[in-house]
């Protein structure tokens, strides 16, 4: 059986520590080996723009845009199973990301350059948040605030209007949830955009009254925000490579032929 996805006793698959590693060395491994064998195989492996490595980028791209997928998923609550999800999206990017580098040939002198290492840096930062924070993390919000700041901390009359005002809220934009476990989704963000804004600075207010956040360290508080920010100017960097090649193929190739599949080629020298 393989240690990839593991199940707890509540059938939900688990990507272990040992497992992530091992997929991530066995994903960089595979590619140094394709690297050393290159001069072996047929030219357009070693050409930018070939076929082959069109084709490989093109997966690879697809492959990347799994975890916005997750994302999207499960901020419209429609992840069935979110922990798969995460699997998936976790496994998808590591590969991605690799075909992404075959594609690029090594040849790290121009702009997509950057893409490719907002890729590295995403697999990374996530593989090792994974592996050696999760289990801070998972203690901070599993245990009770009283825990975290002291109970005699939290001024109980503010905390009062505070989850007053969301219940309130919560009975406009979602009447059969419950205010402890709510938080806005994609579905409600698009039919009440500014009730779930109210919402969620209403929840900010609340954290920052019980002061969660100060309590744990800046890389627990900042790294998921920094690894979706990143996540966005990768997207974002995908899209305009898509686009530049798409129809602005006669840049890209500087003058030289252009070999991939192609709408136009402005820009050309």
């Amino acid at each position: 059986m393989s240690n990839v996805t593991l199940h707890t006793p509540m059938s939900r698959p688990v990507l272990r520590k040992n497992a992530l590693l091992s997929v991530l060395g066995g994903v960089a491994g595979l590619t140094v080996l394709f690297f050393i064998v290159r001069p072996a195989l047929p030219a357009a492996w070693s050409t930018p723009g070939s076929p082959e490595l069109y084709l490989t980028g093109v997966l690879g791209a697809l492959l990347c845009l799994i975890p916005f997928a997750f994302s999207v998923a499960k901020r419209s609550g429609k992840a069935d199973s979110p922990p798969a999800w995460f699997i998936g999206h976790v496994l998808a990017a590591t590969v991605g990301v690799a075909l992404l580098v075959v594609h690029s040939g090594l040849y790290v002198r121009r702009p997509p350059a950057l893409l490719l290492a907002g890729g590295f840096f995403l697999v990374v930062q996530g593989a090792l948040a994974r592996a050696y924070l999760a289990h801070q993390i998972s203690g901070i919000f599993g245990g009770k605030y009283a825990a975290i700041v002291g109970a005699g901390a939290v001024d109980k009359t503010q905390m009062r209007a505070i989850i007053d005002a969301k219940i309130s809220l919560l009975g406009q934009l979602d009447p059969g949830a419950a205010e402890a476990l709510f938080s806005p989704t994609l579905s409600h963000w698009l039919r009440h955009p500014f009730l779930s804004y109210r919402y969620v600075k209403l929840a900010k207010a609340e954290e920052n009254l019980i002061g969660q956040r100060r309590a744990i360290s800046p890389i627990l508080a900042y790294w998921r925000a920094l690894h979706i920010g990143v996540a966005f100017l990768f997207l974002v960097g995908l899209i305009v490579h898509v686009i530049t090649v798409t129809f602005f193929a006669g840049y890209v190739a500087d003058g030289g032929p252009v070999t991939w599949w192609h709408l136009a080629t402005w820009g050309a020298p």
